[in-house]
């Protein structure tokens, strides 16, 4: 059995950066499916997201790669731009000390400089389908020299119509190339894809364990593009934490973060691996001690921290797999405490959202943005627990006698109230000053209700939705999943909230999310549909 990572034939570079990253002994599905491709089988492996796929497949990779080659030897496709970035920062991590070229290719990025490093020599592909088969067409990207292919997540390929566009970039590889296809779940097509490409594939099923944290209780918010620091900052106002670590992806995103909250006169200290040990240390002990209330990390930086009074986790930034998400809230709801855990996602992330859910074995809550009722009320409630609880407990002896003596000529009422403003200050009106002027820019950006669940193929009945025209038809190879696909990566909108789809020979009709509809007409307008220009327009109304 498995145990260690040293039990398989890994380089020393490669061992040390997984040392580096404090993995400490493969999980099944690493355990399982690394040997049979270092010996360089073809593998169909079944696991949910979350079970740590992406080393039992770079690993091997890695292990395989000529650096002094500059050319593409291994190519893996995955459904998202989110997990394409997440793949090839994994490659990255585990190759530190191999001197590689990792590139990833997806929609959203200006195609340029995707051309550039390319051209300068990448030894791993990393992308969409649609994106690798736009650089296929135009003669960017060649994989006469590819060893290794990977279809991560294939059942969302599926999913997403990406199906045929896989089978297209297949059958640009060479024939004795290793592929490796892993996928949560084993449709029909996806059997009859590996059937079709791979060479006696060994399978493997991993079954995944269900996570629960009780201690814990967790929430996510749907964000606009532009919104996410203000909702943060909103919801800080809202829970009021006793202390938080508010995660980020990068070391640059901490630092940003941490700079716009501090100039905002929050009390928070950022913690990531460029601080020194004196650094570390000094960070750690203000916020061990309470002098200041937000820890802005990375999950890197976060390992092994042990803090008793962590009130809130928030995931600035979602994590990028369901064991990070477990990880991150671990840090709250500690020696008997109830934790809090907050997400903020954006409408394409929704996807990580239920890869989450399904690991911890439980739906994760959906809250509103508060509004400035909501948080008006949440501060009068605290500041009359805290009186409450003053009243209960302290010697108030030398108080009651002005108490007193002032009640003797005042109204009692206005006494307390003028109390009251003496020890808040402004702060009560001030607050609110400034949370109505976030309002409107706040509820323009924020997303209030879940996208609806509309059938890419059905008639939408949702009067939110608009009808776009495309320029392209079926004479031109374009499928109704070559439009859910363009839109979904190239516009970041999730699959299901496309509507109605009807193609025609020479042109197509769409219908989109309304509030989304422009972002998508800015998106469309710079890419391709199976080559094609696309032209998108809004359609005039049907009679």
């Amino acid at each position: 059995m498995i145990t260690r990572f040293d039990q398989f034939d890994l380089s020393e570079p490669t061992l040390r950066a997984i040392q580096e990253l404090n993995y400490k002994e493969p999980t099944p599905i690493q355990a399982r499916t690394i040997g049979p491709l270092m010996d360089h089988k073809d593998v169909i492996a079944q696991a949910q997201t979350g079970t740590g796929k992406t080393a039992a497949f770079a690993l091997p990779i890695i292990e395989s790669l000529k650096p002094e080659t500059q050319h593409p030897q291994a190519l893996v496709l995955t459904p998202t731009r989110e997990l394409a970035m997440q793949v090839a920062e994994a490659f990255r991590s585990y190759g530190k000390y191999q001197h590689l070229s990792i590139v990833p290719v997806y929609g959203g990025q200006p195609i340029t400089r995707q051309f550039r490093a390319l051209k300068q020599g990448v030894q791993v592909v990393v992308g969409t389908p649609g994106r690798i088969l736009d650089h296929i067409n135009r003669g960017t990207l060649k994989l006469e020299h590819v060893q290794m292919v990977v279809l991560d997540e294939a059942d969302e390929m599926l999913d997403m119509g990406f199906i045929e566009d896989i089978e297209s970039i297949l059958r640009e590889t060479p024939d004795e190339r290793q592929t490796a296809l892993f996928s949560a779940t084993m449709p029909a097509p996806i059997i009859k894809l590996a059937k079709r490409y791979m060479h006696t594939p060994e399978h493997i099923k991993v079954e995944t364990q269900q996570v629960t944290v009780p201690q814990v209780r967790q929430i996510y918010l749907d964000v606009g593009p532009r919104a996410k620091l203000d909702v943060l900052i909103r919801i800080l106002d809202f829970e009021q934490p006793e202390s938080a670590i508010i995660f980020c992806r990068t070391k640059s995103e901490v630092d940003s973060l941490g700079e716009r909250l501090v100039a905002r006169a929050f009390a928070a200290e950022t913690l990531h691996g460029d601080l020194s040990q004196i650094q570390r240390d000094r960070v750690m002990g203000r916020f061990r001690t309470s002098q200041v209330k937000l820890l802005i990390a990375t999950d890197v930086a976060a390992r092994g921290l042990d803090i008793d009074h962590v009130s809130h986790v928030v995931n600035y930034d979602i994590p990028l797999s369901p064991d990070v998400y477990v990880h991150r809230i671990g840090r709250t709801g500690r020696a008997g405490r109830i934790g809090s855990a907050v997400t903020l996602i954006y409408p394409r992330e929704r996807r990580s959202l239920k890869s989450i859910e399904r690991m911890i074995g439980a739906p994760i809550e959906r809250l509103k943005l508060p509004t400035l009722a909501d948080i008006a009320a949440k501060r009068q409630e605290r500041f009359k627990t805290t009186l409450e609880s003053t009243i209960a407990d302290e010697d108030l002896d030398p108080y009651m006698r002005m108490a007193e003596a002032l009640i003797e000529q005042h109204d009692p009422v206005k006494v307390a109230a003028a109390a009251f403003k003496i020890l808040l200050g402004n702060s009560l009106e001030e607050g609110e000053d400034i949370l109505a002027a976030q309002e409107p820019k706040l509820r323009e950006e924020y997303i209030n209700e879940s996208p609806k669940n509309h059938h890419r193929r059905k008639p939408s009945v949702d009067s939110g939705m608009t009808r776009l025209f495309l320029d392209v038809g079926s004479n031109d190879g374009v499928r109704p999943g070559d439009i859910v696909g363009a839109i979904a990566n190239e516009a970041g909108i999730p699959g299901r909230a496309i509507g109605e789809i009807e193609l025609f020979e020479r042109f197509s009709f769409v219908d989109v999310p309304t509030k989304q509809s422009k972002k998508i007409l800015r998106a469309l307008s710079k890419t391709r549909v199976r080559g094609n220009k696309i032209a998108p327009s809004v359609a005039k109304p049907k009679r």
